[in-house]
């Protein structure tokens, strides 16, 4: 007699919860590895500019395409769009990697700017995916464990830079060794991706299908895509969108990379993305509570991400005024001891509020919709200003900008983003628009291709 698994143990690679975990570890090797490079201050260099003015091209290129992405997604699929934006990250860790050697900043902008157009396509399809996959119920336990396992790239590349430089307490470059490690680990990531089921094969536990609708002609998706700036839900988290990435610059450079020592850096960082773990699947658990209306869970998750940030970057004022720009670099080290904790548990509540703040601005997203069409749209367009605002910001830091004048932009930005996400929260819906089991969603019907939009009767 056979052995066979119960039906409750039986792994499914076309499920919706072996995808989110598949891009999970995806994220995990390659925009992991990068957030780990990039919190170090300046990709790991000691010339913080080069990092800097490339993080200016990337975001900028971003914008572009994180626009543009959705309708490459569209007609692509998840599995080479996700796969080619995973290349550009290693040639960009590959062109620190030549920086250390030839001391040629034009690669690295270039290599940059390319990953930016490379990253737009990646996020795009990873917030389709998370967005799109999962039942209305589980939206914000998926996004918790998307986060989780992202994040813990950053942690392990974190750990990789802080081992390799335990002993050096002087501000320097990466070595070859952690760039090596970062490469092969990034194209592990990128191999993963081609193990990606397409949409039409992903089905629910009993047979569902998700939510998909055909590929237009590229008009019709290019119009769709530029009439969300017409849609209202749109347009009022447009503030929310663009302060999410906006605090990076200050964190990673004015903060982390000039304040402590090279090792310290990455010790924070550790705890940094590790925070950001607990604090997305925690906030996310909270969001999915189902005893109240979902209308009920946007309010509770609107005040906590308030009450958090209000606090955090109020304790960050008071931080900031410890130093300026034209003080002398403090490079304090972790093993100073008691001096050392403040200034990292300030840091470590400042990855805590970004998780928060980016899985609440998923959730709000999530619960417009189950299409993974038009939600490849709305995660689009959310990396688009996302993106412009990291541009921005970035561009704020390179040109030397007074630290606390960095820190109030943030705060401010931060602040002005909660009308706008009050406004939205007050008119969350119960259920998204299209149900769980197929049928033609309002949004794609008032895109205005109604004969191209038809739905594939399998999927249903």
């Amino acid at each position: 007699m056979r052995f066979r698994w119960p039906s409750t143990l039986r792994f499914r690679w076309t499920s919706p919860l072996a995808q989110v975990l598949a891009i999970g570890v995806i994220c995990f090797c390659c925009p992991g590895m990068f957030n780990a490079l990039n919190s170090l201050g300046g990709g790991g260099q000691v010339d913080s500019k080069v990092g800097q003015n490339a993080n200016v091209a990337l975001y900028t290129c971003f914008a572009v395409f994180g626009l543009l992405s959705g309708a490459i997604h569209n007609k692509l699929g998840p599995k080479w769009t996700i796969f080619i934006g995973c290349t550009t990250y290693i040639l960009y860790a590959g062109s620190l990697l030549c920086y250390n050697h030839t001391k040629n900043g034009a690669f690295t902008i270039a290599a940059g700017a390319i990953l930016g157009i490379g990253a737009g396509m990646l996020w795009t399809a990873q917030g389709t995916i998370m967005m799109a996959y999962p039942r209305e119920k589980d939206k914000g336990k998926y996004i918790g464990y998307f986060w989780g396992i992202f994040n813990m790239g950053a942690v392990v590349g974190s750990i990789i830079a802080f081992s390799i430089n335990f002993n050096v307490t002087e501000q320097q470059s990466l070595g070859d060794s952690t760039y090596g490690a970062f490469l092969a680990i990034m194209g592990f990531g990128t191999l993963v991706a081609l193990s990606l089921a397409p949409p039409s094969s992903v089905t629910h536990k009993n047979g569902d299908h998700i939510l998909i609708q055909q590929f237009p002609t590229w008009t019709g998706e290019i119009i769709a895509i530029m009439k969300l700036f017409l849609e209202w839900r749109m347009l009022v988290l447009i503030p929310m969108f663009l302060s999410s990435n906006w605090f990076y610059s200050y964190q990673f450079s004015t903060v982390n990379g000039h304040y402590f020592s090279n090792r310290t850096q990455s010790l924070n960082n550790i705890l940094y993305w590790a925070s950001q773990i607990i604090g997305s699947y925690t906030f996310a658990r909270v969001l999915d509570y189902q005893s109240v209306t979902r209308r009920t869970r946007a309010l509770w998750g609107l005040l906590i991400i308030c009450l958090c940030f209000i606090g955090t970057w109020i304790g960050g004022i008071f931080f900031q005024r410890t130093y300026s720009l034209h003080s002398p670099k403090p490079n304090h080290d972790f093993k100073e001891g008691a001096s050392y904790v403040g200034p990292l548990f300030l840091y470590i509540f400042y990855g805590l509020n970004d998780a928060a703040w980016q899985t609440y601005i998923y959730w709000l997203m999530g619960a417009m919709s189950n299409d993974a069409t038009v939600l490849s749209r709305y995660a689009g367009f959310y990396k688009c200003i996302q993106s412009s605002g990291a541009a921005i910001s970035w561009r704020i830091n390179a040109i030397n900008t007074a630290y606390m004048t960095e820190l109030i932009v943030c705060f401010a930005l931060l602040g002005a983003s909660i009308p706008g996400a009050l406004y939205l929260a007050l008119r969350i819906e119960d259920h998204s628009e299209g149900e769980e089991h197929g049928e033609a969603t309002a949004a794609g019907k008032k895109y205005g291709h109604k004969e191209e939009l038809e739905w594939e009767e399998e999927r249903v």
